[in-house]
């Protein structure tokens, strides 16, 4: 399948967001939280002129997803983009043409495409101050062999997603990734 076909194969925003049953109530409050910075709203019109449309591989139970759809959703609408959501587990085909690092499906990713379906911008599944702050939470954590591993792990996974809920600032930085990225690939 191309990217166009993916596209279209995908859910709607609203469609993925009312089948969630893991990370729903968090992703609604950072939707609803987080605001786009006037200053930018010139920019985000910009952008809509291009008419890119956006896959993104997801899945309900991540931490990231929950944490970046959001954003993702808020700059979509501000520059009018189409948005459409693929299941990672369901589509490894389109997950494995995406790995991060070339080895892992890490999520979520955003696929930006023009209106022919060519690819114009791949962005995720992490900004890279949030990519430092699981980094240093990971660096933390027994070996896996060990026998508090899955613990501390829980541990850690709950921490990071309160801090996703509640730290307007690491909301910043995803949204500055994002725009960084879309005004590098997109209006430059």
């Amino acid at each position: 399948m191309n990217l166009e076909q993916w596209f279209e194969k995908g859910m709607t925003s609203s469609e993925y967001i009312d089948k969630m049953n893991v990370h729903k109530e968090n992703t609604e409050t950072i939707r609803k939280g987080f605001r786009i910075p006037e200053e930018d709203v010139e920019v985000l019109n910009q952008l809509g002129g291009h008419s890119l449309r956006v896959i993104v591989i997801t899945e309900d139970w991540c931490g990231d997803a929950m944490l970046n759809i959001p954003i993702l959703l808020n700059v979509a609408e501000a520059a009018n983009l189409d948005v459409r959501m693929i299941l990672r587990d369901e589509n490894l085909e389109l997950m494995d043409q995406y790995l991060t690092n070339g080895t892992s499906r890490a999520i979520p990713i955003f696929i930006f495409i023009d209106q022919e379906g060519n690819e114009k911008l791949v962005w995720g599944p992490r900004a890279p101050m949030v990519k430092k702050i699981v980094d240093d939470e990971r660096a933390k954590l027994p070996p896996k062999d060990h026998e508090l591993f899955p613990e501390k792990q829980k541990e850690m996974i709950q921490r990071l997603t309160s801090q996703y809920c509640k730290d307007r600032s690491v909301w910043q930085e995803v949204y500055d990734s994002l725009k960084t990225s879309l005004v590098q690939n997109v209006l430059m």
